[in-house]
């Protein structure tokens, strides 16, 4: 497995980036690749999320906190992330189409949960009652804050499977999320969206993400390499599928 890093790109061509990448790996010219970033503040809207009547009033609400709205080509609905985060997008070729997405979604769950666990984070698998961009594979934190997001994008040949940790600084995420859901008329408890830092305050990015590398590292050794020439080329061909 290969470990991408890519430097100064944008909340929107983070989204397009992610989708280079599976195409490459589609294509044969990448083989499986994993990348975790710090994002920039982003609010990633899902694709149904487009359909109901508040939605440009979310768009402007979410660029009054700071966040960049953004269309994300994976499942779910509107999630926000920021530099308190971290972002783990993990991209493998598949012969299979469409099968496993639910085992998948399982499978990265508990992996989730056993690496929070093994830093000392009361990390748990399971939906919350009234969480934001609802799922039954997301993971929580002592069953009141939700920690990880998953959404997962299959195509013929491929799958990229995303995540988004929020490990740290709280008020700006459940600010901007309050006032999208409201505009969007979805219904939440604002007391699930938040950082695992309000329940394990010692508990850092730094310290997440050198744990989620140590994960990797140990299953499937990794080989940092840099973007190709061609799929920065590629690039703004991509981003305007992810423009808002």
């Amino acid at each position: 497995m290969t470990s991408v890093a890519a430097q100064g790109l944008g909340p929107v061509e983070e989204l397009a980036f992610a989708r280079i990448l599976l195409d490459s790996v589609k294509a044969g010219r990448r083989g499986a690749t994993l990348r975790m970033y710090r994002p920039a503040p982003t609010l990633a809207f899902g694709a149904r999320d487009r359909f109901l009547p508040g939605f440009a009033t979310a768009i402007e609400a979410a660029k009054d906190h700071g966040f960049t709205p953004a269309l994300r080509s994976l499942g779910g609905r509107a999630a926000a992330y920021h530099p308190g985060s971290l972002v783990i997008d993990h991209i493998e070729p598949s012969d299979s189409f469409i099968t496993n997405t639910t085992a998948r979604f399982t499978g990265f769950g508990l992996d989730y949960v056993e690496v929070l666990r093994g830093i000392g984070i009361d990390a748990r698998l399971g939906e919350i009652p009234g969480e934001y961009c609802p799922g039954e594979h997301s993971v929580n934190v002592a069953g009141r804050i939700k920690a990880i997001g998953t959404a997962q994008r299959v195509v013929s040949g491929a799958w990229l499977f995303s995540s988004s940790v929020v490990v740290e600084d709280p008020d700006p995420i459940r600010a901007v999320l309050t006032d999208v859901e409201a505009a969007l008329g979805i219904e939440w408890d604002p007391s699930t969206g938040g950082s695992i830092s309000e329940i394990h305050p010692e508990v850092t990015v730094d310290a997440v993400t050198e744990a989620f590398a140590t994960h990797y590292a140990s299953a499937d050794p990794l080989s940092p390499v840099s973007p190709t020439a061609e799929e920065l080329a590629a690039l703004s061909g991509y981003v305007g599928k992810h423009l808002l």
